[in-house]
Formats: structure tokens, C-alpha cells, sequence
């Protein structure tokens, strides 16, 4: 039986020059709409940037590759990482990104699938995305398919009954080629996750559903390379990856801040400070 480290995310952790970049367009992308979800977003950019850096099997330029992994942002409105990395990526220009919410545009506050490209479910509405993964880990199985499913899952969308029942069917079929990730940022759009809906002892709920359980510092992306190249972590199990991460990191201001979990207007002194510490636009 392999040994499971728990590792809490601090925000001690460095941001290197690539994880700075990925948020400055994150940024420029809510200053240009005047809204966004920034808290959700910056928790993710580092399990999304390994992800897309150093596991995923896409072709940018072809976005609906049979062959290719499958990447689901369940937590929907954490868009905005999801849409910095596909347009670093090449999946579609990185100046679509100023278009974010506009009324003709591409990006929308929750991802789109067969509107945006690289997307790979349409999850407006939270809970569906593990659900959604466990069913195209079984059309991939029965192709024949080598092809693996990663779905990004919120702390608080745990709170969805859905999530749970997608983990039992996992489990029941020993679909060992669909992996979760759950971004534990500690906080959902309100609070706290201690106070809205304690979820501990979340690795032992995960195990007692029969997944292969590892723990890891969600913003160490060496560690995150480390451990997502082991996948799957256990033969005939479904696999799951608890990325302890500070919500809204990188932003001083916004780090453990429920005001953060959506913006809408930003002030001259919050637009100092993002470019103090993320660089000028």
C-alpha cells in the first residue's frame, strides 16, 4: 500500500516568472470586462499550468483529437485559468481573452464545450463534471482508447450529492484512467469550507469510496509534476489529487478573501497592487 503525505499549501510558496505571466492575463482579462471570478481562478493556475505544461496528451490545433486527454473544469466559474492556459496553449488568440463576457464572445463566466475551443464540458452549473468525466472514461475504455480524463474540481462543489455518486461509479467500474483534482483552497463563494460544510477527513471519504488517494502542495509545481506523472496512482482505481492551494493566491489582497471569489469593480488601489506584485499591463 503506498504512504500518502499531506502537504498544506502556504503562501510562502514562490510564484516563478510563468505563474506570474498566467496571472497578469487572468488579471487583464477582469480589468478588461469588469468582472470576473479572481479568488477561484488564481487558486488553479498552477495544477492547470502543469496540467497543460507537462501531462495532457492535445494537439491545439485540434481540439477534438480522438485520441487526446480529456480535461474538465468542473468548478466552472474558475474559467479564467482554464482560458489563460488554452490561449498560451494555441487552442484559440490570446487576444480573444479581451473579449471576456462580452455579448458576441467566445469566453463566457462559465466554460462552453464546442464554443470554446480546448473545452471539454460545459459546466455552468457545479457538481456535473465528475459525472460527465466517469462517462467519457467508459467510451474511452470501450474504444480501446489509451486516452486518460482529468476533472478539476472546488472544495465547495464537494458539497454536491452528484460528486459522490460519480465517485461510487468510478470505483464500481475500476476506471483507473479518470483522475480528480480537487483544488482545496479552503474557501467557497461565501466563507470558509470549515464553516459552510466541513469536508474533513477528505482523504479518508475519498478512500472509503475506493479511490487512490495522494495529497499535494497545490502551488509546487515541481510536486504537481511529481505526482501527476504517477497516475494512476493504483491498478483498477480511479485516482484523486488533493492540491492543498490558497484562494486567490498571488494577489495579496485577494489570499483567503471570500470578497475576492467574484469582482466586479476594482479599485485604483487594488490596480496598484496587482501591478506591484504581478507586473505592469
Amino acid at each position: 500500500m503506498s504512504t500518502v503525505t499531506t502537504v498544506r499549501a502556504t503562501t510562502s510558496v514562490p510564484l516563478d516568472a510563468r505563474s506570474k505571466a498566467l496571472r497578469r492575463m487572468v488579471m487583464d482579462t477582469v480589468i478588461n470586462a469588469g468582472r470576473g471570478h479572481v479568488g477561484p481562478a488564481m487558486s488553479l493556475i498552477e495544477i492547470m499550468r502543469v496540467l497543460y505544461d507537462d501531462i495532457l496528451q492535445v494537439r491545439p490545433k485540434e481540439p477534438l483529437w480522438p485520441e487526446r486527454d480529456r480535461c474538465i473544469l468542473s468548478k466552472g466559474h474558475g474559467c479564467l485559468a482554464l482560458y489563460a492556459i488554452l490561449a498560451d496553449k494555441g487552442f484559440f488568440p490570446i487576444e480573444t481573452l479581451a473579449t471576456f463576457c462580452g455579448h458576441d464572445s467566445i469566453l463566457g463566466g462559465h466554460p462552453e464545450f464546442r464554443i470554446v475551443p480546448g473545452a471539454e464540458a460545459t459546466t455552468g452549473a457545479l457538481g456535473h463534471g465528475l459525472s460527465i468525466g466517469i462517462g467519457q472514461a467508459i467510451a474511452l475504455r470501450l474504444r480501446g482508447s489509451h486516452a486518460r480524463v482529468f476533472v478539476v474540481t472546488g472544495d465547495g462543489e464537494l458539497d454536491e450529492g452528484a460528486i459522490w455518486e460519480a465517485a461510487m461509479g468510478a470505483s464500481k467500474h475500476h476506471l483507473d484512467n479518470v483522475t480528480a483534482i480537487v483544488d482545496y483552497n479552503k474557501f467557497q463563494s461565501y466563507g470558509p469550507t470549515s464553516v459552510v460544510m466541513e469536508l474533513e477527513p477528505l482523504a479518508d471519504k475519498w478512500r472509503s469510496f475506493g479511490w487512490a488517494v495522494r495529497e499535494v502542495d497545490g502551488h509546487d509545481v515541481g510536486a504537481l509534476r511529481t505526482v501527476l506523472r504517477a497516475i494512476p496512482f493504483h491498478a483498477e482505481k480511479p485516482s484523486v489529487l488533493i492540491c492543498h492551494t490558497v484562494k486567490g493566491k498571488g494577489v495579496p489582497d485577494a489570499e483567503s478573501n471570500a470578497d475576492w471569489h467574484h469582482k466586479n469593480k476594482l479599485s485604483p488601489d487594488e490596480l496598484e497592487m496587482i501591478n506591484s506584485v504581478l507586473g505592469e499591463n
